[in-house]
């Protein structure tokens, strides 16, 4: 797409001169990020991944960023992982169709090892992450969940600072920090669960366990939206 932002797009690190004026709901801030040339990953990604759901929401679930399958169809979890992040919903309690689901980073960040045409995920690094925050506050705006789920590791620190750790935090109702990090913005917001990535269910050795490990994170956020403050099962 040609623009009069600069030839040296992406190298800033910042996504704020591609998002729209704030009166832009969902659709108009899909648009405008299909456009978006705010870090260096819009130039290897098949297309912008952009959130999917209703403005009437209750939860918001945030993943790390697109995979492969993700990454073809411009569609937040419809690739394996996804798959299992759906069924885990749906045996904690939570309906899916109450979900709108997005990724902190809308690029596909990947590398593919010589000699092999398979596009191997990278983890996207911080300023990657904060470059496209402002997409994610926007996401926060417009659908003002009631629960906010970060699933993984990636999506943690996005919300929460590189010191977050979701081996210590999952399963919780955490304060929710607010877009900006002070609680100001989204105050109907009630609290962020964390838990682990749904992929990490595919790599495990063992996946029952694993897998009855993200249903009850997910259980938690079950609990807060029928009223009750919930706890993890064990």
């Amino acid at each position: 797409m040609e623009t009069a932002r600069g030839e040296h797009e992406g190298q800033g690190h910042d996504a704020t001169p591609f998002l729209p004026g704030r009166s832009a709901g969902l659709p108009g801030l899909r648009r405008a990020a299909a456009g978006c040339r705010g870090c260096p990953l819009y130039r290897n990604a098949t297309q912008t991944e952009f959130g999917e759901g209703e403005t009437s929401a209750r939860v918001m679930l945030i993943g790390e960023q697109p995979g492969d399958q993700e990454d073809r169809q411009g569609r937040p979890f419809v690739g394996p992982a996804g798959k299992v992040l759906m069924r885990a919903l749906e045996d904690a309690g939570v309906d899916p169709e109450q979900a709108y689901v997005t990724n902190a980073v809308k690029h596909f960040k990947f590398t593919v090892p010589e000699g092999r045409k398979r596009r191997i995920h990278q983890a996207p690094n911080l300023r990657e992450m904060t470059a496209c925050r402002p997409w994610l506050h926007a996401e926060l705006r417009v659908v003002a969940p009631e629960v906010v789920v970060a699933v993984g590791a990636t999506a943690g620190k996005s919300l929460l600072g590189p010191s977050f750790r979701v081996s210590e935090q999952r399963g919780a109702l955490l304060p929710w920090p607010g877009p900006d990090g002070n609680g100001d913005s989204d105050r109907g917001v009630r609290g962020l669960v964390a838990t682990i990535h749904p992929s990490a269910v595919l790599r495990a050795e063992d996946r029952e366990p694993v897998y009855r490990g993200l249903v009850a994170d997910l259980r938690v956020v079950a609990g807060v939206l029928d009223g009750r403050r919930g706890t993890r099962d064990a």
